[in-house]
């Protein structure tokens, strides 16, 4: 797959995807991640790509002519989809997590200030998609979550395909059930002793009501999905 991200700050957008699964996958040809600087794009002489907004107010709005520019530079499909990361959007989850990780390409742009010139999003924009209820500084860390969470349920990604599904979110409304590795006993806690009887069914049971304890207790609110 390959991420197309129209941002200010390429270089945050670079120095992420060369670390840890995300880096390995992109040496391996799986993931490629594309930063485009919307300021190249910019006709004033000055590289502005921002602009006092229409009606006053506080902060700038970024403009539609360099972030149009540069999606026009991309040689893409009529149905790639255009992503604007923003809090206003629909929050990211698994199952849509899992849907773009069948896309070939996405195209992702990141916002700053105010945001961009509401045209814009009308004139290019197939979704928006916020990470949670709250505001950043800019778009790259959201955009840079998005990637991590489709990349790694890109087949081969993780290497092996049962890593990611039993997570939490994966396959029902249930958290993932408590880990644990050596040693059996540390500052007094010892591992649960049906992790380490061998009998594998019993086992199952054990993660199954497990998920669903840690689920009350800590996320009530799945439950009633």
């Amino acid at each position: 797959m390959t991420f197309h991200v129209l941002t200010l700050f390429p270089e945050m957008i670079r120095e992420f995807a060369t670390h840890s699964i995300l880096g390995r996958a992109a040496k391996a040809g799986l993931v490629e991640v594309k930063p485009l600087n919307i300021r190249d794009f910019a006709i004033n002489k000055h590289g502005q790509v921002d602009d006092a907004p229409y009606g006053g107010g506080a902060g700038m709005v970024m403009m539609a002519q360099p972030i149009f520019d540069a999606f026009s530079s991309l040689s893409t499909t009529q149905n790639t989809p255009v992503i604007y990361l923003s809090p206003q959007g629909h929050v990211l989850t698994q199952a849509r997590a899992q849907q773009l990780s069948q896309e070939k390409e996405i195209i992702l742009i990141c916002g700053h200030y105010e945001g961009l010139d509401e045209r814009i999003i009308e004139e290019i924009v197939t979704e928006e998609i916020s990470i949670g209820d709250y505001v950043l500084t800019g778009g790259e860390p959201a955009a840079c979550v998005l990637i991590d969470a489709v990349s790694r349920l890109i087949p081969g990604v993780l290497g092996k395909e049962e890593s990611h599904q039993n997570e939490s979110f994966s396959q029902s409304n249930l958290l993932e059930h408590p880990h644990y590795t050596r040693p059996p006993i540390f500052r007094g806690r010892e591992v649960p002793e049906i992790l380490l009887s061998g009998h594998h069914g019993n086992i199952e049971k054990w993660r199954q009501e497990e998920a669903i304890r840690r689920t009350k207790s800590k996320r009530p609110d799945l439950l009633k999905i």
